[in-house]
């Protein structure tokens, strides 16, 4: 299957006072159209630096090296003005919290018809972009949309907040939507709600998802593939299922670890003689180096 989003030995370096800190390290990725790939790693991995690259949301000090292909068209290095039609346009994004990524002083509709504006949308004889606003609204899933289009965030639910990022992400029809911990500050009810929702999307869009999470529940609910991030590099990748009833790398393994039940262990778990040492001195974050190979990577 051709990749909608390739990329290619990204490197990304944070500058500071004491020299550049390595973020990511030579990851290479693969996203088809309709696909959903799984981005999995503890806080610090690079997993959510990954995500942001395509869209040039890194920091100012951040050094990006590599090649980040969209249908064939190079990504970095683009000059703002080049890539302000894939922001939103081509590629959109959710991110974590929504409360602030939300203009607080703008109605919810009022930010989805800003996106329309900003990428010129055709919305076809007769439609205006209020119209469309309460539609994409609705097929989010928000009742009483047209209400709802009229309130401000702080008048939403955590949920309904979310639903309404979900809503701008989508309203200029990207070909990939990435999700960046978007279930991570809902109670649990919610986030079911909202993986069932991106399924629905996916589709019926039929685009692709790049869902950025610690959970390995949200990854075996929704995703096709799944990449093991530790370290600012890729330790395992491979089809969801394979992944997770046979996981290659000790630290795949210790991660599913300590997500599942003793009932729910699977046969691997059983197998395993003692977890991973802590670094020499007790320091780090308590997993030796990534091996040489990628542990089935």
């Amino acid at each position: 299957m051709r990749a909608l989003l390739s990329i290619r030995g990204l490197t990304v370096d944070y500058l500071g006072e004491g020299g550049a800190v390595r973020a990511v390290d030579g990851v290479d990725l693969d996203l088809a159209a309709g696909e959903t790939l799984a981005l999995v790693g503890e806080s610090g991995s690079g997993k959510s630096t990954v995500a942001m690259a395509p869209l040039g949301l890194l920091p100012r000090d951040a050094r990006v090296a590599g090649s980040i292909r969209l249908a064939g068209a190079e990504l970095l290095g683009l000059a703002e003005p080049a890539l302000r039609p894939v922001r939103g346009g081509r590629i959109g994004m959710v991110f974590q919290e929504p409360i602030s990524s939300l203009n607080p002083v703008l109605t919810v509709g009022e930010q989805i018809r800003e996106v329309l504006a900003a990428h010129d949308v055709g919305l076809g004889r007769g439609r205006g972009r209020a119209a469309r606003a309460v539609e994409l609204l609705a097929e989010v899933g928000i009742a009483d949309p047209a209400a709802r289009a009229s309130a401000y965030p702080h008048e939403l639910s955590g949920g309904m907040r979310q639903r309404a990022m979900i809503a701008m992400a989508l309203a200029a029809d990207p070909d990939i939507l990435i999700a960046d911990e978007p279930t991570t500050a809902l109670d649990v009810t919610v986030q079911a709600q909202i993986l069932d929702l991106f399924r629905r999307l996916r589709d019926r869009r039929g685009m692709a998802l790049l869902l950025v999470t610690h959970d390995f529940g949200v990854v075996a609910e929704l995703a096709d593939r799944v990449a093991v991030m530790r370290q600012g590099r890729v330790v395992e990748t491979g089809p969801t299922r394979r992944v997770l009833d046979d996981p290659q790398h000790g630290y795949t393994q210790q991660l599913l670890a300590a997500t599942l039940s003793v009932d729910d262990a699977p046969r691997w778990m059983n197998q395993t003689e003692s977890p991973l040492p802590l670094r020499e001195g007790g320091k780090g974050r308590g997993f030796p180096p990534p091996e040489p190979n990628g542990g089935g990577a």
